[in-house]
């Protein structure tokens, strides 16, 4: 006890000394947990995006030629049909699982007197593999239905209020399973309700086979092929797949084997293993800046140490020649740098946790409008506990080691040669 208020002491004598080696701890780790902070938000938004799309998986859709081939000009557009999807199902049985495809129209739901404008998505059941969709109530498309051309709907829980809402009590939205709602002239049984992503596009589901059947007026049109795949675990297997399949597709449609604009391919593994070199880059960049800031607070912290123990050799000299041990000499400048290092960066980490919630609370929730969907941009910025005590560790650490140094020179220091010091 005698020995803390000896360091209190000392401290409210040197106030000056005493803040500038608090703002040196301090602020190294506060930097440290804001920029990992920083890095992680982004980070957790980019892997929250991929999480609802299964890795493995591809979307197809037609493109444009880019140039002239067989006495066709370029330019043309290239919508794939029927054929397509079933080539993709049979000429790659090796690497390709579940084929499906996805037409989308604009359409009008009402129920009584409520009604809002949708995009329809006729789908085959595989698609809830490949885009995830969390079901509320009800089920998704399954084969049953697209066999038979079924005309039945799943909307999101959003979609539902709004059909739902009236100027009376509001009925849970699970009221609507098995109900008919309108969609442009034709009755839909409503089967399956899914949460409504935060993020991305939202779409209304029917089968595909009835989609087409009644929106789809232009049958070489089959919108967009889907599937998953296996069996390519290489960013080159991948490019020579994707090589195979368009110049499969473009004799389907008399463009140019070589032609890479008449088919556009959403190779989502492909993706994902970029997005994870990218997020291993992110995370080197910023330990490295986290640490080089920790050391300029090290380097800080170092600096005050020494010049604290040179300007208290003076002292020294006198605790010795009345009678002070070297270890007790030792042992103050110790505790009182392990105290001050402690104390003030357990504040820059409480301010450091406080500015991530910040970032969360503002710009955490902001997305961008892409125009097909929305994202979040920034999620979740946190860092460790385990990061944020290792760092003040290593605070203390380097602040008694820089003490320990001299303070050992000044404790063997013989007492006259103390007191000469200035």
């Amino acid at each position: 006890m005698e020995l803390l208020n000896e360091i209190w002491q000392t401290a409210r004598r040197n106030k000056l000394r005493t803040g500038l080696t608090g703002f040196a701890v301090a602020w190294g780790i506060f930097m440290l947990i804001v920029l990992l902070g920083a890095g992680n938000g982004l980070i957790n938004a980019n892997l929250q995006q991929s999480e609802r799309f299964l890795t493995n998986s591809m979307i197809v859709w037609g493109g444009y030629t880019s140039k002239p081939y067989q006495g066709l000009k370029e330019n043309r557009d290239i919508d794939l049909n029927r054929n397509d999807i079933a080539m993709t199902g049979m000429a790659f049985p090796d690497h390709i699982d579940d084929v499906g495809a996805q037409y989308v129209s604009s359409v009008t739901v009402s129920y009584g007197q409520q009604y809002l404008n949708v995009q329809l998505a006729g789908v085959y059941p595989n698609h809830t593999k490949i885009d995830k969709v969390e079901m509320l109530y009800g089920r998704f498309i399954n084969d049953i239905d697209q066999r038979e051309r079924r005309k039945v709907i799943v909307l999101s829980n959003k979609q539902a209020k709004e059909l739902l809402s009236t100027s009376s009590l509001t009925p849970q939205i699970s009221s609507l399973i098995g109900q008919h709602v309108k969609v442009g002239a034709f009755a839909f049984q409503v089967v399956g309700i899914y949460k409504e992503p935060e993020n991305g596009q939202v779409n209304a589901f029917t089968s595909y086979s009835a989609m087409k059947g009644i929106f789809g007026a232009n049958d070489s049109d089959a919108g967009r092929i889907e599937f998953n795949f296996h069996g390519l675990t290489t960013e080159e297997a991948n490019e020579q797949f994707e090589k195979e399949y368009r110049q499969r597709i473009n004799a389907n449609h008399a463009a140019a084997p070589d032609d890479e604009n008449s088919v556009w391919l959403w190779n989502r593994y492909t993706q994902n293993l970029q997005m994870q070199t990218g997020i291993g880059i992110i995370r080197t960049a910023l330990w490295i800046v986290g640490l080089f800031t920790l050391l300029s607070g090290i380097v800080g912290v170092s600096n005050i140490m020494l010049i604290t123990v040179k300007e208290r050799t003076h002292e020294f000299g006198i605790r010795k020649a009345i009678g002070a041990k070297p270890w007790a000499i030792l042992k103050l400048i110790i505790v009182e740098s392990v105290i001050i290092t402690t104390f003030f960066g357990y504040i820059g980490m409480v301010l450091g946790v406080a500015a991530n919630e910040y970032m969360d609370a503002t710009i955490g929730h902001d997305t961008i409008d892409t125009g097909l969907f929305k994202a979040t941009m920034f999620l979740n910025p946190t860092v460790g506990l385990d990061v944020c005590i290792e760092a003040t560790l290593v605070m203390v650490i380097a602040g008694t080691i820089a003490g320990l140094i001299p303070a050992m020179k000044a404790s063997r220091i013989r007492p006259i040669e103390a007191l000469r010091a200035e």
